[in-house]
C-alpha cells in the first residue's frame, strides 16, 4: 500500500479547476499529495517521451481513445493490475493490456435547430448523409481527434465501404466552412446557420449552464440534443507511467477517479458522464438517454490512421 506523505506526478490533458478539487480530495483522504502539470494532449504525450526516465511524472491523463492508444504503442504507460479498475471500469472501455483505463464518457452527438431539421428525421448517423440535409449540416473539421474517433466507430461497426460512402454523402450536405472547434459549431445551428451537427454533448451543457455566458446560454435553448441509436461513447482515461517512481500510489489515484464516488466528481467537472449510468447532472439529464454501441476504446484508438485517411480522401479536410 502506498504510505501517506508520497508526492505523485500527473500531466493531465483536463483543464478544469474541478479537477484540481478532487485531487485535494484524494490527499485529504489518503495523505497521497498530487503535484499537476495540464497542457495539450499531444503535447504532454512529447513530453512524457522526450523525458524518458527523467520524468516527474507518473500518471498520464488523457482525452479521447486514439490520444490513449498513442501513448500505449509509445510505451508511455505500465501494465497495472487492479482488482478495483477491472471492478469499476466496464471491459470495453479499458485498455486489454490494463496499461490505461477510462475515467469518464463523452458522446458525440447530434444537435439539430428544429426549425430547420425535424429531430425526428435522424435516428443514426447515417441519416447525416440524407439528400435532404443538402446545404444544412455544418461539421468540425478532419483534424478533430473526436470526429476521427467517430469514423473509426463507424469503419468497425459497418466497415470501410458503408463509411466512405457515409462520409461522401456527409460533406456533400456542408456549405459552409469546416469549423475548427465544437461551440461555434452549435452556436451557427442555434442561429439556423446550419439545420443540425455533430458535436461532443458536453459543449453544449456547458452553454446550457451558462458557464460562456448569457448570451451562449440564450443559444443553447434553441437546440435539441439527438442521440442516434446506437450512439458513440468516447472516453478520457488515465494509466500509469513506465517510469513512476511511485507506481502504487499512482495506481490508487486512478482507482480514486475511477470510482463510483470520485469518477462522479470528475464526469461532472466538464458536464460529462461517469463510466456507469448517467449521473446527477440536471443539464445532462434534460438530453434524455442513450445507447452506447458498444465499440471498444481499444478497437477505436487502433483504427484512428485508417479513419483519418478515409476522411482525408473523400473530400472532410
Amino acid at each position: 500500500m502506498a504510505q501517506a506523505g508520497t508526492t505523485i506526478g500527473v500531466y493531465s490533458g483536463r483543464h478544469y479547476n474541478t479537477d484540481k478539487e478532487l485531487y485535494a480530495r484524494f490527499t485529504a483522504s489518503t495523505g497521497i499529495k498530487v503535484q499537476l502539470l495540464e497542457g495539450k494532449d499531444d503535447a504532454l504525450i512529447e513530453r512524457l517521451r522526450s523525458e524518458g526516465k527523467a520524468s516527474p511524472a507518473d500518471v498520464l491523463v488523457l482525452v479521447d481513445a486514439a490520444r490513449l492508444d498513442k501513448a500505449a504503442n509509445l510505451g508511455l504507460f505500465q501494465p497495472v493490475r487492479s482488482t478495483t479498475l477491472l471492478r469499476d471500469v466496464p471491459g470495453h472501455l479499458r485498455d486489454p493490456q490494463g496499461r490505461w483505463f477510462a475515467l469518464t464518457r463523452r458522446v458525440r452527438a447530434v444537435v439539430v435547430n428544429p426549425k430547420l431539421v425535424n429531430p425526428a428525421s435522424i435516428r443514426t448517423y447515417a441519416d447525416l448523409a440524407r439528400p435532404e440535409l443538402k446545404g444544412k449540416l455544418c461539421l468540425r473539421n478532419s483534424r478533430s481527434v473526436y470526429n476521427q474517433s467517430l469514423v473509426a466507430d463507424q469503419l468497425i461497426l459497418r466497415g470501410e465501404p458503408a463509411t466512405r460512402q457515409w462520409v461522401k454523402g456527409m460533406i456533400a450536405n456542408v456549405s459552409q466552412p469546416f469549423f475548427t472547434s465544437d461551440i461555434p459549431l452549435a452556436r451557427a445551428v442555434a442561429r439556423g446557420t446550419c439545420g443540425a451537427g455533430v458535436v461532443n454533448t458536453y459543449y453544449v451543457a456547458r452553454m446550457l449552464a451558462g458557464e460562456s455566458g448569457a448570451t451562449d446560454k440564450a443559444l443553447a435553448a434553441n437546440l435539441r440534443m439527438v442521440f442516434p441509436r446506437p450512439a458513440h461513447v468516447n472516453i478520457s482515461g488515465a494509466g500509469v507511467t513506465l517510469h513512476s517512481r511511485n507506481p502504487a500510489a499512482a495506481t490508487r489515484l486512478i482507482e480514486f477517479l475511477a470510482s463510483p464516488g470520485g469518477g462522479r466528481g470528475y464526469a461532472e467537472a466538464n458536464n460529462e458522464y461517469p463510466l456507469r449510468g448517467y449521473g446527477d447532472n440536471p443539464v445532462l439529464k434534460r438530453f434524455g438517454t442513450f445507447q452506447d454501441d458498444g465499440v471498444s476504446a481499444q478497437q477505436m484508438g487502433a483504427r484512428n490512421k485508417a479513419a483519418v485517411q478515409l476522411m482525408q480522401a473523400n473530400g472532410w479536410s
